[in-house]
């Protein structure tokens, strides 16, 4: 105990001392850490300075799936051989599996409901071998979505075990949760595979079970898929298709080459031709090979009726790389027209705008389906009633191709250090979509719940969280809080402070304080006065205009007052006596020191008619108090 404690305190002396370093004027108090997360350092595979520790790890794998997949039947069958590599220091004496398909079983604990036509017997395991010895799969402890293997044989350190299962299951026809049928010939298949869970330097297994509300942690691993639907099926999925002349006749094909190199808009398979049935080699069945490298899942989309249109861009001018973006949809569905560009404008934002970061993959395909969910290179949407939310939609959950994706985010307990990302990342480029589009998601449910029963601080693991509690701090929390740390850093000093997090932790599995201090050492400020208020406390955002003044001698002031502990930017709107109006904007460096009250002088002379605090986003509990009226 003596010697955790005093290792502990090393690493806090240490961060002080970077710190003032750095050029700290006074460094905050440091951010309360649990004691599990707070080990990390004293083990060495984390650090303070937001890089990983000395002796960071993380355990990675090959996977190669061979399944064939019936449309008519929804029957999914095959094998997946796994060359699991243990980078970790411990001999592992089991291996968990995650069997994502178990929630539609039998029984399965879900967060929603389903309908029972929609349950099946879940995973079939028929066969199961380690390092070549077999496993009586009867006798298998599968816990619906978790399967614990004990092994005979450890798998020691720096180790790498041979896994093959031979398994098969029933796609869901409805109750459509993130997979299943979407329609007669059209099906997305998610997290069909039987694979091993994360086992890592915070909680080693995931045990946690999949019960279809939080979502996914897995590890970057490579997977090289063969995919066999019927002919006239086509197959979109994670990773590069690389036997395209195999699968494609000629003038799909010949399209297809064209998109990858073209800027406009290809039609690849229009509406007429998708009644063809033209578009795959002649052959009973056709195998669609994928390779995917460095990613943390692997999905495929299948359909023999949807359109196809694509285009492609140049994501990083260094290097003149494209990168292919796809939209594939149901002929009935013409909100999906504009989706590939829309899906360009997204990829295109990314890269040189917010968060200014080539483009990581070589293609993306928005899928028309019956969710809201990403997946490495992929997206399946739902139709959308209007324009707005089809690019509100689309550029939402492509931008989670950079969290959780690229940094391999642990959603299942931190959701809020994906969604916020991407619900910023929607505010930011809608508007370069379509100019003037107002995007106020979770606005004013957060101003409604804050500092109530419902609204829990950020840091609350999302495993703990249901229904508000859950949407409040995924979504609109982090996201304001990410967006008022680019208002303090300003643009270039926060992208500096996101790609150093970005650069340092892609590919591997950050945690909370791997971000906030990434962010920290980035920005070369302490920060930890603004992530202790927004994240890890309660309160709420409420700003009032206590005053407006005008001295004989000097400018018109107008003091704000902060009644709520939440700092956010001031936002006025002042409206002169002539008609005139001016917007004044301080950032929530205003609130740093702890001052319960701004100034802000108003130049010039002209008389104030009415002064308006507040703007889209900067929510208020209590806004009655936000307005100022001269006396007549």
């Amino acid at each position: 105990m003596l010697k955790r404690k005093s290792a502990a305190s090393h690493w806090l002396l240490l961060a002080l001392l970077l710190t003032g370093l750095a050029g700290f004027a006074q460094a905050p108090a440091s951010l309360p850490m649990p004691r599990n997360l707070r080990a990390t350092y004293d083990q060495g595979t984390r650090s303070p300075t937001g890089q990983p520790g000395p002796k960071y790890w993380q355990n990675t794998a090959d996977y190669t799936i061979k399944v064939n997949f019936d449309p008519a039947t929804r029957l999914l069958a095959g094998t997946v051989h796994i060359a699991y590599q243990n980078n970790s220091p411990d001999s592992l004496r089991q291996l968990w599996f995650k069997l994502y398909p178990n929630l539609y079983q039998k029984g399965a604990p879900r967060s929603g409901k389903f309908a029972a036509e929609d349950l099946s017997d879940g995973v079939k395991i028929e066969q199961l071998t380690i390092n070549g010895q077999a496993i009586d799969a009867s006798q298998l402890q599968i816990d619906n979505t978790n399967m614990v293997v004990p092994l005979r044989r450890a798998i020691g350190a720096k180790q790498t075990a041979q896994i093959a299962v031979t398994y098969s299951y029933i796609l869901n026809k409805g109750s459509h949760q993130r997979t299943g049928e979407v329609a007669p010939g059209a099906d997305f298949v998610a997290y069909f595979f039987p694979r091993i869970a994360v086992y890592d330097d915070i909680d080693g297994w995931n045990r946690i079970a999949y019960t279809g509300g939080p979502e996914f942690y897995n590890d970057f691993c490579h997977f090289a898929a063969d995919i066999t639907v019927p002919r006239n099926f086509l197959v979109w999925a994670t990773g590069d298709l690389t036997n395209a002349e195999k699968v494609l006749t000629r003038k799909y094909l010949t399209r297809l080459r064209t998109a990858e190199k073209k800027d406009g808009i290809t039609s690849i398979i229009d509406s007429a031709e998708a009644r063809l049935h033209d578009a795959t080699a002649p052959n009973a069945y056709n195998t669609w090979h994928f390779d995917a490298r460095d990613v943390t899942d692997f999905v495929f989309a299948t359909a023999d009726h949807y359109v196809w249109e694509s285009t492609s861009l140049v994501v990083d001018p260094a290097t003149k790389r494209r990168t292919r973006v796809d939209a594939v949809y149901s002929p009935k569905h013409d909100d999906f027209e504009e989706v590939a560009q829309f899906g360009r404008k997204t990829v295109e934002a990314m890269s040189y705008t917010f968060p200014k970061w080539p483009y990581p993959y070589n293609h993306e395909t928005v899928f028309d389906g019956l969710d809201q969910m990403e997946y490495p290179m992929m997206v399946n949407d739902n139709p959308t009633p209007t324009r707005e939310a089809g690019i509100e939609l689309t550029d939402h959950e492509i931008f989670h191709t950079m969290f959780p994706f690229y940094m391999g985010i642990n959603e299942t307990k931190y959701g809020w250090m994906d969604e916020g990302w991407a619900t910023i990342g929607e505010w930011i480029i809608s508007p370069l979509i379509q100019p003037g589009i107002v995007d106020d998601y979770g606005m004013v449910p957060y101003a409604r719940a804050a500092d109530t029963e419902d609204d829990l601080p950020i840091v609350t693991l999302t495993t703990q969280q249901t229904g508000a509690p859950f949407f409040l701090n995924s979504y609109p929390k982090p996201g304001l809080g990410y967006l008022y740390v680019k208002d303090l850093l300003g643009d270039e000093l926060f992208t500096k402070a996101l790609h150093t997090y970005i650069r340092t932790w892609h590919g591997k599995h950050p945690m909370p304080y791997d971000f906030f201090y990434s962010m920290n050492a980035g920005a070369g400020q302490n920060l930890n006065w603004f992530w202790q208020r927004w994240f890890f406390e309660g309160g709420y955002p409420d700003l009032a205009i206590t005053s407006v003044t005008r001295p004989a001698d000097g400018p018109a002031a107008i003091v704000v007052t902060a009644k709520g502990s939440k700092p956010v930017p001031v936002d006025l709107t002042v409206t002169f006596e002539n008609g005139d109006t001016e917007k004044i904007h301080r950032t929530i460096a205003v609130w740093e020191a702890g001052a319960h009250t701004v100034t802000v002088p108003v130049a010039g002379r002209k008389a104030i008619r009415s002064v308006t605090l507040g703007s889209l986003y900067v929510p208020d509990s209590y806004p009655a108090d936000n307005t100022w009226t001269a006396s007549q």
